[in-house]
């Protein structure tokens, strides 16, 4: 059932408003913390969900405590039932069962474009990371319209059988994404031999690319950064 909007929520917010789903980040550099201020910078009113919480430095993630889904859920409707939301962002939904509850709320806001950005798993054990990774695919990915994400970290989740002797490029992971309802999608990092690019892509073609030297130097958070500010994009308009 849709839920039905309360007064407050009748037009649209000034500035809008985007729901984020992501974990909270001790060093500010990724999750909320990141998607709050990419909103900010952007001219749009972050509304924090709380997945998950990350036990973390700026060298490593040593462990992170995943929030009851009820609790997820509980966050969701209470402020999408009083705020006119204008898109929505799904970062780290904390376990597959956070995912679920997600799922559940995207389906009442089925008119709301969705950005999804998949990070790195590879710190989880097999299990959890299959099952979210599952959950992820059935449910989040049919009401996403752009997903983003490191060109690894798509390729081996989204093309696992891959045996063409050429490496899938962005427009074979945009394929791949489009058979899970998914319109656009942003591969980022994909490895060249002095630089790294960024690639908007459809099934049908690229639509736009970035180029950056690469440097020397390891960093957190420019996927939550970059999808947050994405979502911005679509908020505006």
């Amino acid at each position: 059932m849709t839920a039905t909007p309360s007064a407050p929520a009748a037009a649209a917010a000034h500035p809008p408003c985007v729901l984020c789903f992501n974990a909270s980040d001790p060093t500010g550099a990724g999750g909320l913390a990141a998607d709050l201020t990419a909103l900010a910078s952007a001219s749009c009113h972050g509304l924090p969900i709380t997945t998950s919480l990350w036990l973390r430095d700026t060298r490593q993630l040593h462990g992170h405590h995943a929030l009851d889904a009820e609790w997820i859920d509980d966050q969701a409707r209470a402020v999408l039932e009083d705020v006119s939301v204008a898109a929505i962002k799904v970062g780290f939904g904390g376990s597959a069962e956070g995912l679920s509850a997600i799922g559940a709320i995207l389906s009442d806001y089925e008119d709301v474009p969705v950005v999804t950005y998949l990070p790195e798993l590879a710190w989880w054990g097999d299990a959890e990371r299959e099952a979210y990774l599952e959950a992820c695919e059935a449910l989040i990915l049919p009401q996403t319209d752009v997903l983003v994400g490191n060109y690894h970290t798509l390729a081996r989740w989204l093309l696992p059988d891959w045996e063409d002797a050429r490496a899938p490029g962005p427009r074979d992971i945009a394929r791949a994404a489009a058979l899970h309802g998914v319109a656009y999608t942003v591969v980022t990092g994909l490895p060249l031999d002095d630089a790294i690019e960024t690639h908007l892509a459809s099934p049908e073609q690229i639509i736009a690319s970035e180029r950056v030297e690469r440097i020397d130097a390891t960093f957190i958070g420019a996927g939550d950064t970059l999808a947050a500010a994405l979502t911005a994009l679509l908020a505006h308009g």
